[in-house]
């Protein structure tokens, strides 16, 4: 199709739908200016679509001739079929669907004629006799239907289906309706998230709430969403994440404590990126980032069983196994497996990592790597060459003290922290530490970040004073992690947009 007969095609389907408009809004008027209530609100069904399809799915249709089984049901017409004195329609609840069939006799001569004038994506309320059909379906003979909401709106597959993806992420109430892929994809979300709340209280895990404004953002390097807070006459800032006050708790007493919440950075959209998006941290007194790798290992597994039935996944039709022990490689390891030209010898060079990394387009004379040191360079190299060939679960340990500032450093490696992140498929799912607590280390490495900031970095950490307060009053030892549920959530359901398992994703203003 060419670009004229594309916008002749948009042109003519946004004309059909004006007239639809306008006929359906007169069908709804003719209900106005009937006896009945155009909207009432007296509707209770006592069944569902799904539920009753798996109770009677052994049911023969003697069986239901027996039991004369009453049903009640209500949701929205997705077909019709008229054949003369019988009528049959398909019925879409929140479970699933239902054929429901009709003739004067059942319902009326009245009430038969007029669902002939009922249109697709009409709300209606059905009361039957449950039988199955000659082919062995399971319906509904209809002795009571009535519309309780008319939908003015025609459904997009009437016309083009929903095959542009803003569309689907734009009017998801219509995605919804019409593609049920969308809806398992959220009721796995659902499904995932129950089981995850349920393994950490098994664990002893308390859930807990803390802000989502923040009067000084931190717990990440992210540039922030700011507002104003008109009472208090002070700028504060949607939380980039929730570390430092759930960290707050463990000072309190709780020992473990987790939150499962939005999170909020003022980035770019990408498929991996969505400015609003999910996080569950938790924290465990007394553990160190092995056991928090251990235990992180257990979680996803257990939430991808419960999900899916399953700990091995299809991801883009490759194989993802998370039954397996995770790997785990430190940043140097990770990068040799992975382009082993480079040599060992380069990594301990600031000099030839940059020469490296400027060969590869990387600009490494702007911030953050401007003034960056070995570290920084060697993990911008690993986020080069080898973070998106990182398939199967695998823990990249051992980061840099310069870019990890609120993780504990090795004691007998004090240039690296006792961090990890964990990637699969190319794609980082957690990143956790062994937490510090040294409340003048600390101190010494926000005020590094201050410095980073003021020389150009926009992501580079503020100095939480009142936090470095907390810490003098005494945090213990702990480890702690925030998996991405995104993310997680893409692995589960093989969706290749972060979109895609977001209900309502962040959009461009319609116009």
């Amino acid at each position: 199709m060419t670009d004229k007969q594309s916008v002749s095609s948009a042109v003519e389907s946004e004309v059909d739908e004006s007239q639809i408009l306008v006929e359906r809004r007169q069908k709804l008027a003719a209900i106005r200016a009937g006896a009945s209530p155009a909207f009432p609100n007296d509707v209770f069904p006592s069944h569902r679509a799904e539920p009753l399809h798996k109770r009677y799915e052994t049911h023969t249709r003697e069986d239901l001739e027996r039991e004369s089984v009453d049903v009640s049901l209500a949701g929205r017409i997705m077909l019709k079929r008229i054949q003369g004195k019988a009528s049959f329609v398909t019925l879409q609840d929140a479970s699933g669907r239902i054929q429901l069939y009709l003739n004067d006799e059942g319902v009326g001569e009245a009430v038969h004629d007029a669902v002939k004038h009922w249109d697709l994506g009409d709300i209606i309320a059905a009361q039957g006799t449950l039988f199955k059909t000659m082919k062995g379906e399971l319906s509904v003979r209809c002795h009571s239907l009535r519309m309780v909401t008319k939908s003015l709106r025609p459904l997009p597959d009437k016309f083009h289906g929903l095959h542009d993806t803003e569309t689907r992420y734009r009017q998801r109430y219509v995605d919804l309706i019409v593609n049920a892929d969308s809806r398992r994809v959220f009721l796995a979300r659902s499904q995932a998230l129950t089981a995850l709340r349920s393994f950490m209280t098994e664990h002893g895990f308390l859930e807990v709430e803390t802000p989502m404004l923040h009067p000084i953002p931190g717990g990440a390097a992210a540039k922030p969403f700011v507002t104003h807070h008109n009472a208090l006459h002070q700028d504060m800032y949607l939380r980039i994440a929730p570390e430092l006050y759930l960290k707050r708790l463990l000072v309190g007493g709780f020992d473990r404590v987790y939150e499962v919440n939005r999170n909020f950075r003022n980035e770019g959209l990408s498929p991996r990126h969505n400015p609003e998006f999910t996080m569950m941290e938790f924290y465990a007194a007394y553990t160190d980032y092995r056991w928090i790798m251990d235990f992180t290992e257990q979680i996803l597994r257990h939430v991808a069983v419960a999900s899916t039935g399953s700990a091995t996944l299809s991801v883009q039709g490759q194989t993802l196994d998370l039954a397996r022990p995770f790997e785990r490689l430190t940043i140097s390891e990770a990068i040799l497996r992975h382009a082993p030209e480079i040599g060992e010898e380069s990594l301990h060079s600031i000099e030839a990592l940059r020469a490296i990394l400027a060969a590869r387009g990387v600009a490494v004379e702007k911030p953050p790597l401007a003034q960056a040191g070995l570290g920084a360079l060697q993990l911008a190299l690993f986020e080069e060459v080898a973070e998106s060939k990182l398939w199967n679960p695998t823990f990249i340990v051992d980061y840099p003290v310069e870019v990890s500032p609120l993780a504990r450093a090795s004691d007998a490696h004090p240039e690296i922290t006792e961090r990890f992140e964990l990637f699969m498929t190319g794609r980082e799912i957690a990143n956790g530490f062994s937490e510090l607590n040294d409340p003048e280390d600390q101190a010494a490495r926000f005020r590094a970040q201050v410095m980073a900031k003021e020389s150009g970095d926009e992501e580079a950490m503020f100095f939480d004073a009142d936090y470095i307060r907390a810490l003098e009053v005494g945090m213990p030892p702990a480890g702690g992690c925030g998996i991405g549920i995104d993310r997680l959530m893409m692995l589960l359901t093989d969706s290749p947009s972060i979109r895609d398992v977001i209900i309502f994703p962040a959009l461009r203003r319609e116009d």
